[in-house]
């Protein structure tokens, strides 16, 4: 029996090829698969390790300053819904995985509990069942003064005049030491009521007293009052960029006379 022969011809009528994708179409395919992988994984560093955070207000003053960028460690108290982007929304348990208890002195990035999104930075310093209070400007601890040491003023320049502000350094129990600001010697702040932390809340106050809406304050009056563990969103831990009210952080081409070099690299204490 004979078999066919194959026939190594193809009709052009028969002639399958295959349809090319342009180039272009792949080629923006290729960018947006790009984008796509390097957001998820700036995404999973900005929840997992660090964020970066900037400084609009001046309640640090003493501290940080209005202008300064800093990286946030994000793992330094474990994880809560706070820790996600847009974590408020999240439905998930209100708790922290991993967690660690944050120390006096700190300088924190917490959500407010007046809306549970708006990040603010303050300094802890009152734990769970402290008893906080200010008498004549001085912050008593459990019924012990903190060490209260002036220091050389903090000087900031309003509208080219040099103006010096009284500057302390206090020392809290813990010997973590730090400058506050103190701008009215007897200022609205400087004579408070006994607050008592609660538990699982912490005690927040800004580095600038005179000028800090902070858990001295109610939440109902537009302070912070107690802040919840959960709302913690990380430490502060290093400053990489300033610039002072010259230049704006994408005019680039004031940079060089804005940066404010010698603080570039600081540690937050």
């Amino acid at each position: 029996m004979k078999w066919p022969r194959k026939s190594h011809k193809m009709s052009n009528n028969n002639l399958q090829i295959p349809a090319q994708k342009p180039r272009r179409q792949e080629s923006w395919r290729e960018v947006i698969k790009t984008v796509f992988y390097a957001l998820l994984i700036a995404g999973g560093v900005r929840t997992a390790a660090a964020q970066p955070f900037n400084i609009p207000s001046p309640s640090m003053q003493g501290t940080l300053l209005v202008g300064d960028y800093l990286f946030v460690s994000k793992s330094s108290y474990g994880y809560s819904r706070y820790s996600l982007p847009w974590g408020y929304l999240w439905p998930l348990p209100h708790s922290r995985i991993f967690a660690s208890p944050p120390q006096r002195g700190d300088v924190i990035v917490f959500k407010t509990p007046e809306d549970n999104k708006t990040d603010y930075i303050k300094r802890l310093i009152g734990l769970p069942g402290d008893r906080i209070q200010m008498k004549d400007g001085v912050l008593y601890i459990n019924g012990k003064p903190v060490p209260k040491m002036p220091v050389e003023p903090f000087v900031e320049d309003l509208g080219g005049y040099r103006h010096d502000v009284a500057q302390y350094r206090e020392t809290l129990p813990n010997g973590v030491s730090y400058n506050v600001l103190d701008r009215e010697p007897n200022g609205n702040l400087d004579n408070t009521e006994m607050f008592v932390v609660p538990k699982d809340h912490y005690f927040m106050m800004g580095d600038n007293r005179d000028n800090s809406l902070d858990s001295r304050v109610p939440v109902n009056e537009g302070g912070v009052g107690y802040v919840p563990f959960e709302n913690l969103v990380g430490k502060a831990e290093i400053l990489f960029f300033s610039v002072d009210d010259r230049a704006r952080l994408w005019e680039v081409w004031k940079w060089p006379s804005a940066i404010r070099y010698r603080r570039l690299g600081h540690t937050i204490g």
